[in-house]
């Protein structure tokens, strides 16, 4: 199985900037996919930024292109968001995911979430 542990969040000021990052462990797994979902107060849990392992495939929600900035390192199975220029609206918990598939067979595919960290942009 596969253990995600999150740091960073915190309190921004509007305009400000954050890092995330997810750390992955475990054995026995190929990372696919790696990104992070975001859930503000009474809102459903949306994707926010996503990359890919074998070509480095960047997704981001439309409201964070041009400020937030997703990353990894393959070798530490670790992703980052460098959020700047952060809004008000940012404020959720954000919750790192991976997508992995064993690494015998690559047919069993799973997602393994973090436990949230959370964000908060205010003056």
């Amino acid at each position: 199985q596969v253990q995600l542990v999150e740091s960073g969040g915190g309190l921004a000021q509007p305009g400000g900037s954050l890092r995330l990052s997810c750390a992955a462990s475990g054995s026995l797994f190929v990372i696919l996919t790696m990104g992070w979902y975001g859930q503000a107060p009474g809102k459903q849990r949306e994707l926010v930024a996503s990359v890919t392992t074998s070509d480095r495939t960047t997704n981001y929600a439309d409201s964070v292109k041009g400020r937030f900035t997703i990353s990894r390192d393959n070798a530490a199975n670790t992703v980052y968001l460098e959020m700047n220029s952060l809004k008000p609206e940012d404020t959720a918990t954000y919750y790192c995911y991976s997508f992995q598939a064993d690494s015998a067979t690559r047919k069993y595919r799973y997602t393994t979430w973090g436990e949230g960290t959370q964000v908060t942009v205010s003056s």
